[in-house]
This record gives structure tokens, sequence and C-alpha cells, in this order.
């Protein structure tokens, strides 16, 4: 991984990019990462990808987002890991505030059934094509593929994603131990965990009543948005009775239609809440966490790829991950794949991504236009 030779004008043109066209939730994210870091620019090795986007399992906070901070890291260290991450959350950050003034302003969310009806099919082909080409990497031992189903079998049975990824861990290290006879390797993982953080929040809303209750959030939050939304449930409904029901299900709603992090789903809150001030101070609140687990843990990786039984660990999360991203795959394929036109899109998709290695960003772009053509035509 050599660090210093990508320039920071790359990094965040790429990001920027990406925060603009990366729909489909955190498995999208990280697949249309992987086409541009490992296939396109070769920053990384498939390897390298693994091993982050494994790290970024590990801590709480947005997934692909840490991932994008990691390859920051990888590339330029502090000043890529600032540059890589803004870029990938602004273009979110600015969609979604622009939803909540309309939502604000009008009190309802845009259509946007037509735009997600294209894109949604084509997302499904990209996840597909990454998982394809990480798979073997990931278990290239019948032991390792085992494990792997076992994973996709514990997720989709509805056990947490967190739990799924140590256990794999652990039994791969255990094993490797019990070969090579030295017990206790995972206690070299311990450092990439970070501690639990607690915020107090104000009763009524003040801006930094609203900090804390994102920082709280962002440093404590494993999984996918639907865990995001018991969150937001529990504090800003339930507990400070800020938002009603309808209010938490339209914000996560906007965060799941525009690109980018889920994670954004604070910047619309912030807006509903206290106005552009509230967007951003939400914001920093979520993702602050995530520069700074990623600082920490960042420099670890290459010293857990270094010794063998923290390399087993590894080996173990990474089997986990990608098997939490294929059921994910399924599910998004339920989702998505509802008429003979998706199915053409994702099949015209996969052969575009595998057959001609078209770039990901123009496959979206295509499934945008494709469902903006299907709703004038109807």
């Amino acid at each position: 991984m050599e660090q210093g030779r990508t320039r920071l004008s790359e990094l965040a043109t790429l990001f920027l990019r990406l925060g603009l066209t990366a729909f489909g939730g955190p498995a999208a994210h990280v697949a249309m990462m992987r086409d541009e870091v490992v296939r396109r620019r070769g920053w990384l090795t498939e390897q390298q990808f693994l091993d982050l986007l494994s790290a970024a399992n590990l801590i709480p906070g947005p997934n692909s987002t840490e991932l994008a901070i990691h390859v920051g890291w990888a590339r330029r260290r502090w000043a890529g890991l600032l540059v890589a991450g803004a870029s990938f959350i602004v273009p979110a950050m600015l969609m979604t505030g622009a939803l909540g003034w309309a939502y604000v302003r009008f009190e309802r969310l845009p259509e946007t059934a037509w735009l997600l009806w294209g894109i949604k099919p084509v997302i499904v082909a990209i996840v597909a094509q990454a998982i394809w080409k990480l798979a073997p990497l990931a278990a290239p031992t019948w032991p390792l593929r085992a494990l792997g189903a076992m994973a996709a079998v514990a997720s989709a049975l509805g056990v947490n994603e967190l739990a799924i990824l140590f256990a794999a861990g652990a039994l791969v290290a255990a094993t490797r131990a019990g070969q090579t006879g030295s017990p206790g390797a995972v206690r070299q993982l311990l450092p990439i965990l970070p501690a639990a953080a607690g915020a107090a929040a104000a009763p009524v809303v003040t801006l930094s009543g609203l900090f804390g209750v994102f920082l709280k959030i962002g440093s404590v939050l494993f999984g996918s948005g639907y865990v995001l939304l018991a969150f937001l449930r529990a504090d800003l409904v339930h507990r400070l009775h800020w938002l009603s029901e309808g209010q938490v299900i339209d914000a996560v709603a906007a965060g799941q239609i525009t690109p980018g992090p889920v994670f954004t789903t604070a910047t619309f809150i912030g807006y509903v809440l206290a106005g552009p001030s509230g967007a951003l101070v939400a914001t920093a609140g979520i993702f602050l966490p995530a520069f700074v687990f990623v600082a920490a843990s960042g420099p670890l990786v290459p010293r857990l790829r270094a010794s063998p039984l923290a390399a087993g660990f590894l080996d173990g999360v990474n089997v986990g991950s990608l098997a939490l991203m294929a059921v994910v795959a399924v599910q998004l394929g339920r989702a998505a794949i509802v008429d003979l036109s998706t199915v053409v899109l994702a099949l015209a998709s996969g052969v575009l991504l595998l057959r001609f290695r078209l770039n990901s960003t123009w496959l979206v772009l295509g499934g945008a236009a494709a469902g903006l053509a299907v709703h004038l035509l109807r």
C-alpha cells in the first residue's frame, strides 16, 4: 500500500463523485469503492481492501463512510483521511439538507419512486459483481467457505452483525492458534475496539443538545439503517419528544433515497429541528466519531495483517463481512427486481460490468435515466 502517491485532488474528485452517485446503502457503496480504488486505480490490492472493510465493520458508525476515510488514510494519511471522508459526506449532506428544507416548507418529501426503480436493479448487479470478485480471496479454502455460508445463514436469521463478525474472526483465530500453539492472539485486536461514548441531551432543542444526541449515536451505533431508526426513535421520539414517529420515518427515508451515507438522515433531522445551523451541527455530531475511530484504528490494520494469528482473525472477519454483503444483496434483489424490465436492467448491468468493465458510476446514471424514461412514458 504505497502512501503519498495519490493527489488530494484525486481523492476529493473520486469521493465527491461517489457521494453524488452511490445509491443503495453501505453494501452498494462498498462495491462502488472497490470498483474504483482496486479495479480501476490500483490504489489497494483486493486483500488490502478487504482488510480495511473488516476494520470498518469492527468499529461503530457508518461503515461505508469509514471505508472511504480508511482509503484516504491509506493514501495520504491525515490529509487524505479528512479529504476522502468529507468529500463522500458533503454531497449527501447538501441533498438531505435540501430535502429537509422542502419538508419544512411543503410538509412532505418529493416523489422519487421513479428514480429508485431504475437505480436499484443496477445496484444489485454492482454488489453481486463485487461479491463475485472478492469471494475467491476472502474464502479460498473449504473451511472458510463453510464459515461464510454459516455467517450468511446467521445473518438471514437475524443474528446481530457484530456478533457474526467477532464469532467468525475468533473461530479462525482460535483454529490457527491451536495449529501454531500460540493461544490468545485475539487480544492483539483489542485496541481496535472503541469504548462506547455517551452524551447528555437537553430537554428542549438546542444546538449543543442536538450535537450531543448525534455524537452519542455516531459513537455507539453498529449495523444498518434499521438500527439507526431504532436509536432515533428511542432518543428523539420517546425520550426527548422532539419528533413524531412519522417524522423519524420520513427522515430515514430522506437518508435512503439520496446517494451517499444513510447517516445524513441526521442532516435532515437537524434542519427540521433547528434550520441550517441544526443541520450542520447534527451532521458534525454523527460523523465526527467515524473520523476519530478510523484515525485510531487505521495504523493498526497493517500490523494485524503482519501477525499470523491476528491475520487469522481478520480472515474470519473478511469472510463474515462478505457473507453480510451477500445477504444484503439478496434483500436488495427482492426489493429491486420486481418485473421483466428490472430483470433486464440488472442482467444488462452485470454484463456491462463483467464483460466490458464499465464504470459503475455510469451504470447508476444509466439506471436513473431508465427510471425517468419509464416514468415519462407511463
